[in-house]
């Protein structure tokens, strides 16, 4: 499906020293923050001995990004982004620091402590990820876009499986406190390579309107165009009832029997196939055939998400993962370049916040309600009827959204063909 385009050259977007230190603090963050949920999540289940006080913890994070990220579009849109990256990457340096502080209070009392350093961290990530999304547009050039897409998600991914197996090593060697001071470190260089990239060029809007109509024009600027609200729709849906990592360890210990071990290497095998094939797409952009790639990818998604299933075979399962993988590797680079090329500079902001919308609300939902209807039916039935429902979408967008299934693009010129 990827469409190759004429000599392309998979290191471009690495010759620029800007795009260099953007991955560098996308990667870095990645690490702290991709570290950081593992230890917090050890720390308190070590605490409490409770699955209830685990979830709680994803809620407290997801509440406050969820419900500030529309205002987090707008003071993108309307102050400098990089300040306000830097701004939240320090936040989360002191916040990293806090955990390291609060680690050497007795269990009891820093329970409390842990959940409003949690939620401080989920204010700041509001503010965080439509920020972040519309500065790396100012950083990259549009002609280099599926590129740098490519490298930037290799880095993310990349960094979101070295992330959980370092901290691992870390909090067994140096415990909580050591294991906090070295996410502390990691945020510390994400802020330096972000401070490093020097002030970009911002297109502010000319007028500035009230907060909620400044907000809600994101809104009506996304459902007025078929293509954006078609891809995130895809990928709201897929994730939210074709996830399976959150029903891993029932595989792993009721269906497999392959143990903790096991379960280790099913959950690497998505990010490794999505890893690969984002490799892949720097050299061999999937752009030309955008909204026909996408929806192939998220239909490939659904077909992988049914054979793991049903599968009772540890290396069909491990292939299967990796397989989804790929698919939803794919997958992100196009439609993180489709927020980045069919969007208006002075909007990006507000666009990029309802993005992050729908790829929070499926991430969290999508755990709870693969976790509530296992409870009910059971994993194997709730997971085919995930991935039953992923493909009867892409069939259904496919046929309601045309605009999105033949959107185009020049991979010359990374404009839009009609």
């Amino acid at each position: 499906m990827p469409s190759k385009i004429s000599n392309p050259d998979f290191r471009e977007a690495l010759k620029s020293p800007d795009i260099r230190l953007w991955i560098s603090s996308v990667g870095f963050f990645t690490l702290g923050s991709r570290a950081l949920a593992v230890v917090i999540g050890f720390q308190i289940y070590k605490i409490t001995h409770s699955a209830l006080c685990l979830g709680w913890l994803g809620l407290i994070e997801a509440v406050p990004a969820l419900a500030l990220v529309s205002i987090g579009g707008y003071v993108a849109d309307h102050f400098s982004r990089r300040k306000v990256l830097l701004i939240t990457r320090a936040s989360s340096c002191v916040c990293a620091a806090a955990l390291a502080a609060l680690s050497m209070q007795s269990y009891t009392h820093s329970l409390l402590g842990l959940y409003s350093v949690v939620f401080a961290a989920g204010i700041a990530r509001g503010f965080a990820d439509p920020a972040n999304t519309a500065f790396e547009a100012q950083v990259v050039p549009k002609t280099i876009t599926i590129n740098a897409a490519s490298w930037i998600s290799s880095a993310w991914v990349g960094c979101s499986v070295i992330g959980p197996a370092v901290i691992g090593f870390a909090y067994a060697a140096w415990g909580a406190i050591g294991s906090y001071l070295l996410i502390t470190g990691f945020f510390i260089v994400s802020w330096a390579s972000t401070l490093a990239i020097g002030p970009k060029p911002q297109v502010m809007p000319q007028q500035k309107e009230p907060l909620l109509k400044s907000i809600s024009m994101g809104w009506r600027f996304v459902l007025s165009h078929q293509p954006l609200w078609g891809a995130m729709l895809l990928d709201l849906i897929a994730v939210l009832f074709g996830g399976v990592i959150a029903l891993l360890p029932i595989y792993a210990t009721d269906i497999l029997h392959v143990g903790a071990q096991g379960l280790g290497l099913l959950n690497a095998a998505t990010s490794f196939g999505a890893l690969s094939v984002m490799l892949y797409a720097t050299k061999h952009p999937p752009i030309a055939k955008a909204g026909r790639n996408l929806l192939f990818t998220v239909a490939g998604f659904g077909i992988s998400v049914l054979i793991f299933g049903f599968s009772k075979n540890f290396l069909l399962s491990l292939a299967a993962l990796a397989l989804s993988g790929v698919f939803d590797g794919i997958s992100m680079v196009i439609r993180r370049s489709m927020v980045r090329l069919l969007s208006p500079d002075d909007m990006r902001g507000r666009i990029s916040a309802v993005s992050w919308m729908f790829i929070c609300s499926s991430n969290e939902l999508g755990a709870f309600e693969s976790g509530m209807v296992a409870a009910w039916i059971g994993a194997i039935p709730c997971v085919a009827v995930g991935g039953a429902i992923t493909l009867a979408v892409v069939g259904l967008t496919a046929c309601l959204a045309p605009q999105l299934r033949g959107l185009r693009f020049d991979p010359q010129t990374m404009e839009r063909v009609h």
